[in-house]
């Protein structure tokens, strides 16, 4: 009997096996002395007992949390795809929906938005089985008017791509490069040049249809109407292209409409109706595709017999192309992207991050949903539409859906905008276990969180050229109120009965997956470590008061060892994963800041939504250009601290008690009266607080220039100061 071949290989897993054996026996000597440094805490016979309980407590906190933290790299793996051996028939690839979210016209500009749809339509796929999604959420005249627009252009630039292969497939990131790839234009000749150029002038023209869009269609005070609206604008069936389709829900004071999760849901329900795809590709409005072959490389993992029926999602790296060299304000998330979500692929899968990741659309209809459901109970899960609940039931029995765009009546519209009103999720479980859910402002997270509970499994997908790129945050400000937002998210979790440690467990996800979920929720918590090892060791040292051992004692090798083995082991890693030390430095510093900063007023907010003091908001962050004297600063690695007083004296408050306590340390107590022993270890702290926060200390008294700390923060901090010597 003659034996079948084995079937092509489409993926292939490496174990990093030599950083998992480092890690693992680094966190076990670690803890040990972890162990005895708490043991020194508490028989110490200390003078002050309030200051020795916060001590204590801070250590505490610092030591779980490091612990949570060190499980991301016990298991790291990279992942290869091989899309070339997917099979060569379109017919047998699925289909897949793009879904796009806006929600604010002044911070997200159309330009943006529309490159990023552009990109999205000329992936490399079969334009019948591509279905694009713009969820507008600021209901903007000008957004609409400009997706028009960008179907028009649509039609010229997604053939070009196709023709000659354009891996830059957003037309803004393309011609802003234009001649990088050399490689396009061997493959095109001169043909390639002349339609280049064609192309070009076309979207030269397309930029000035836009300019004239904004100029006369207002922003946000100008709404496009006052209930769901949707509108198809272009058939992809008819044009050769992916279908593009326009999407505003209705949102009302009077019913919560839940933010971007709210949005995502609704896209959900309307793309049920009208293609239905099983796949599910998420973009946020400013991170463009970079790679036309990101959707056959995802499909690489879902089309795996092996990992297929378990599998809830891909998800690829969130990559920058405004990301400077250095990076002071850790902009590109490295230490997320580059370190955790390749060590928890080695669990059960990294967590959903927001964006570019391609979701199975069963996976968002819940695990309880049956086969042999009737209506009556799929009602209670999903709404009263019968026309949705036949699309739910294809999805659920993993039928083919032939109608798609092509054949989309007049009055699906209008069912579709039923779906998309603010009342539709009444007496469902829409945010509850349906779809993205809703306890959370960090909707990627919890839901990606509860998913892993359910049973699902996602991978992470690394490949050498990005596939996705976007603009992230490049001045100090809007780094800590995006990271407020997200700590703020993230503590609600926490707080919640969905706590990771807990929810987790009794879900059976495996423990080292439930840390890494708990130490994300908990990351906030370094507000209290670090907001105490900045004021209490510097207010004994200026009161001569001893908290650490004496250089002489043994137990002094105890904490030496916790601090060089805590600064090395996390310069190895960042080594390890193509970093320098400049880069370790920054991450030091930035973790310095957003401690005393966003981590506090992250967790300070969601206590007061616990308590009923506040409600959940939720603010875009800003994805127009910065002042350009900022960019320069940013790129040349120059901090700016043209940001709100409540980050910036909190900073300044800190440094100038840490430069008061070290000279004071110095001078009156180790020199004067001879103390270097026993108070060495805090007049150590001070000076690495003082090195790590340098710009800071630049920032107040070297510098004159805009982005320097003004005056009347710098009195303002010292009247803080000095407010803080009298403890």
């Amino acid at each position: 009997m003659e034996t079948l071949p084995p079937p092509p290989l489409l993926q292939k897993l490496k174990v990093h096996k030599l950083s998992s054996i480092i890690t693992k026996t680094h966190t076990f000597i670690h803890s040990i002395a972890i162990l005895f440094m708490l043991y020194y805490r508490l028989i110490i016979n200390f003078k002050c007992i309030p200051y020795w309980f916060l001590l204590f407590l801070s250590e505490f906190v610092l030591s779980s949390l490091w612990l949570l933290n060190s499980v991301h790299l016990f298991s790291p793996v990279t992942r290869t795809t091989f899309p070339e051996n997917l099979v060569d028939d379109n017919n047998e690839l699925p289909e897949i929906d793009v879904f796009v979210c806006t929600a604010d016209p002044v911070k997200e500009p159309a330009t943006v938005v529309v490159n990023t749809v552009l990109s999205a339509m000329a992936v490399d796929y079969d334009p019948e089985k591509v279905t694009v999604y713009l969820s507008d959420d600021g209901c903007c005249i000008t957004t609409l008017c400009a997706l028009r627009e960008a179907w028009r252009f649509g039609e010229v630039w997604v053939p070009f791509c196709r023709e000659f292969g354009v891996k830059k497939i957003c037309p803004e990131a393309f011609y802003r490069t234009v001649g990088d790839d050399d490689d396009e234009e061997i493959k095109g000749g001169n043909e390639y040049l002349q339609q280049r150029e064609n192309v070009q002038k076309k979207y030269e023209e397309f930029k000035e249809r836009l300019k004239k869009i904004q100029e006369n269609g207002g922003t946000k005070d100008t709404m496009v109407h006052f209930g769901p609206y949707i509108e198809i604008i272009g058939c992809g069936a008819k044009d050769k292209i992916p279908s593009l389709v326009y999407v505003s829900r209705e949102k009302k004071p009077s019913h919560p409409h839940h933010f971007k999760a709210g949005a995502l849901n609704v896209l959900l329900r309307v793309s049920g109706m009208i293609s239905n795809s099983p796949y599910i590709l998420m973009l946020d409005c400013d991170m463009h595709l970079n790679d036309p072959s990101s959707a056959r490389q995802a499909m690489c993992f879902h089309l795996d017999p092996k990992m297929s029926p378990s599998l809830a999602f891909v998800q690829f790296p969130q990559r920058f192309h405004n990301v400077s060299k250095n990076d002071i304000y850790d902009s590109a998330l490295r230490a997320c992207f580059v370190v955790k979500w390749p060590g928890m692929d080695g669990l059960i899968g990294p967590m959903l991050s927001g964006t570019c990741f391609y979701m199975k659309r069963k996976a968002l209809y819940g695990t309880d949903i049956h086969k042999d459901m009737d209506l009556r109970e799929l009602k209670k899960y999903f709404g009263s539409s019968n026309e949705f609940l036949s699309t739910v039931i294809t999805s659920i029995n993993h039928t083919q859906n032939d109608a798609g765009v092509k054949e989309f009546a007049d009055d699906k519209i209008q069912e579709a905008k039923f779906l998309a009103s603010c009342t539709y999720e009444q007496d469902s479980q829409w945010g509850e276990e349906i779809g993205f859910l809703y306890h959370s402002v960090v909707e990627d997270y919890f839901t990606g969180f509860i998913l892993h509970c359910k049973g699902w499994k996602s991978v992470f997908c690394n490949p050498s050229r990005p596939a996705f790129l976007g603009s992230t945050t490049t001045n100090l400000n809007d780094t800590l109120v995006q990271g407020t937002r997200w700590n703020s998210g993230l503590m609600e979790v926490l707080f919640s009965r969905f706590c990771p440690l807990v929810y987790g467990l009794k879900s059976r996800m495996p423990l080292l997956e439930c840390m890494c979920y708990a130490y994300l929720a908990a990351q906030p918590l370094y507000c209290f470590p670090a907001w105490v090892l900045a004021i209490i060791p510097q207010l004994c040292l200026l009161n001569g008061i001893p908290i650490y051992p004496k250089v002489s004692s043994p137990w002094f090798a105890v904490y030496s060892f916790l601090f060089v083995s805590t600064l090395s082991k996390y310069l190895w890693d960042v080594v390890n994963t193509g970093g320098t030390t400049r880069t370790w430095w920054n991450e030091w510093r930035v973790w310095m800041i957003k401690s005393i900063t966003a981590y506090f007023y992250g967790t300070l907010d969601a206590i007061l939504k616990l308590y009923g003091f506040r409600k959940a908001s939720f603010l875009p962050t800003n994805k127009a250009v910065d002042d350009e004297q900022q960019s320069m600063r940013y790129q040349m690695g120059i901090y700016d601290f043209q940001a709100s007083k409540m980050f910036i004296v909190p900073l300044v408050t800190i440094v100038i008690l840490n430069m008061i306590s070290f000279v004071w340390g110095v001078t009156g107590k180790v020199i004067y009266e001879g103390r270097f022993s026993e108070l060495f270890g805090q007049v150590l702290v001070a000076f690495f607080i003082l090195m790590v926060n340098y710009p800071i200390l630049e920032g107040m008294i070297f510098r004159t220039d805009k982005g320097s700390i003004p005056i009347s923060v710098t009195l303002l901090s010292m009247l803080f100061s000095f407010g803080l010597l009298l403890f």
